[in-house]
Formats: structure tokens, C-alpha cells, sequence
């Protein structure tokens, strides 16, 4: 499996876009640091994290991204308290009709780094994958494709492409960031 991965990866890095590149590298330098903090929190390498809001939040631009500041994609659930955003997305009627999903809204980027820890931290579906480390971002990967975390098939792929092509692993050896300032 891993092998297919690496094959589809090297297939795939033949075709940049230059925008799409520079929205990348502006995406990363403004929450690689919350990712690590997140990181040494939680235990999801920085990796994943940057790569799932690269991924979900369309590098930044989606609507769900500005209008809800939501970068993760985080369904409502249930059991959600806090504020709602209604955004067209895979959800249907009992007529097959496509209908608005609710999606979580928060009040900043940050609220939505810290509660995408905390969804997988406190969802049971999740669980094993704090069994590897922060460091294998693969099986990471993997793992979120095969406990629901997104309907696309090709979802783990794409998270590792994109932590091989802007060389987010990385961040999954980075120190606590916020040590440096405390030390200060």
C-alpha cells in the first residue's frame, strides 16, 4: 500500500501550479506554528493537521474557511453547542435532493485548530490512531480515510502528497514553539 502511495505521489508532483503554490506556502507560514503547538497537545503530527487544512479549507479560500473560519470541515453533529454555517455540501434529503449541510462556525482560525484536536481526541472513531506516532504521517493518513474521517477515496493520498510536496513532515520534529517565548 505504502509503495502505491509513493508511485501515485511521484506521478502527481510532475504537475504544479504556481498560484496554487504560493497559496500553499502562504497557508503554512500562517499556521505551521499553531499546528505544532497542536501537535504537542494532542499528538496529531503537524503534518496531518496543516495537510487535512490545506486539504478542507481549499488552501485557505473555501467559504467555509472565511465565513466560518472552519478549516477542517467539521460537521455539526448532534451534540454541537456553538455557532452553525449551512454550506451546500454531501448531504441529501429523504427525496435524494442535495441539501445544505451545518458545518460548526467559530470566531477564529485558532478555535478551529483546537476543537479539530479535540474532534479527534474525543471521537471514539479516531482513537487508534493515537497509537502511532506523531512522527508517521502515512499511517496517520491512512487511518483517517478508514475511520470516516472524509468520503473521498482517494483521501489519504492526498494528504500525503501534500505533506511530500511542501515538505510538511517537517513539523512533526519541530519543538514546542511557545517554550521559546515563555523562556524569553
Amino acid at each position: 500500500m505504502k509503495s502505491l502511495i509513493y508511485a501515485l505521489i511521484a506521478f502527481t508532483l510532475l504537475i504544479v501550479d504556481p498560484a496554487k503554490t504560493s497559496l500553499s506556502k502562504s497557508y503554512i507560514d500562517n499556521y505551521k506554528e499553531l499546528a505544532v503547538v497542536e501537535m504537542h497537545r494532542s499528538g496529531i503530527p503537524a503534518s496531518i493537521i496543516l495537510a487535512q487544512g490545506l486539504h478542507e479549507s481549499a488552501l485557505g479560500q473555501s467559504d467555509l474557511a472565511v465565513k466560518a473560519n472552519n478549516h477542517f470541515g467539521i460537521k455539526c453533529k448532534n451534540y454541537w453547542m456553538g455557532q452553525r454555517y449551512y454550506h451546500v455540501d454531501d448531504d441529501f434529503n429523504s427525496k435524494g435532493e442535495l441539501i445544505e449541510s451545518c458545518f460548526r462556525k467559530y470566531e477564529s482560525d485558532i478555535d478551529s485548530y483546537v476543537d479539530h484536536s479535540n474532534f479527534l481526541m474525543d471521537s471514539p472513531n479516531y482513537s487508534e490512531l493515537f497509537n502511532y506516532p506523531s512522527t508517521d504521517y502515512i499511517s496517520w493518513a491512512i487511518g483517517l480515510k478508514k475511520a470516516g474521517y472524509a468520503t473521498d477515496p482517494m483521501y489519504a493520498e492526498k494528504l500525503v502528497k501534500k505533506i511530500e510536496e511542501h515538505e510538511l513532515y517537517q513539523y512533526d520534529f519541530w519543538p514546542y514553539p511557545l517554550k521559546k517565548k515563555i523562556d524569553e
